[in-house]
């Protein structure tokens, strides 16, 4: 009788702390998210609505990639990576908040500042994707995936939103 307690508890407690990160994750994701939105409205790169829109997509759709593979493909431990790459996605919107400001202050929203601040953005969760990986203990293909997807992500940001044709 005690182990089916005991089994029944730690279930129990798996589902409740399931349920804290999946909250966590959409909390940080939905944070990201209206971050992100708010320094592309205030970039001086985008001329239309369309391209706005078009590009928050294609930011969105590389962690909705890896959130998918996480759901089909990870093991009892999705939840916590999930939460993880939440975090790691606000921090790269927070990092993009002072551009932001300086925008609306109406003090630098120039193009290189923008690009400047991506490129800081990009960093740093590239380094924090890098090491949740390493410390989930679940593989460098991860990793590899992300990084994939934020190639292909810049890319079609170029080729579709910006007209950037490399031939």
């Amino acid at each position: 009788m005690v182990f089916k307690h005991n089994v029944l508890f730690n279930s129990m407690m798996a589902s409740e702390s399931n349920e804290k990160n999946i909250k966590q994750a959409a909390i940080y994701f939905f944070l990201a998210t209206v971050i992100t939105w708010y320094f592309v409205e205030w970039s001086p790169i985008y001329m239309s609505l369309n391209q706005k829109i078009l590009s928050c997509c294609i930011a969105g759709a590389k962690w909705n990639v890896q959130m998918i593979a996480a759901l089909v493909l990870m093991d009892e431990r999705r939840w916590v990576f999930l939460r993880n790459i939440g975090v790691i996605c606000l921090i790269g919107a927070i990092i993009l908040i002072p551009y932001s400001i300086s925008s609306l202050a109406g003090m630098e929203n120039g193009t290189m500042f923008f690009l400047l601040s991506l490129v800081v953005s990009v960093s740093v969760m590239m380094v924090a994707y890098y090491y949740n990986v390493k410390k989930m203990k679940i593989g460098l293909g991860w990793f590899i995936g992300w990084v994939l997807c934020l190639v292909i992500a810049v890319a079609f940001q170029s080729f579709l939103v910006f007209g950037i044709h490399v031939c």
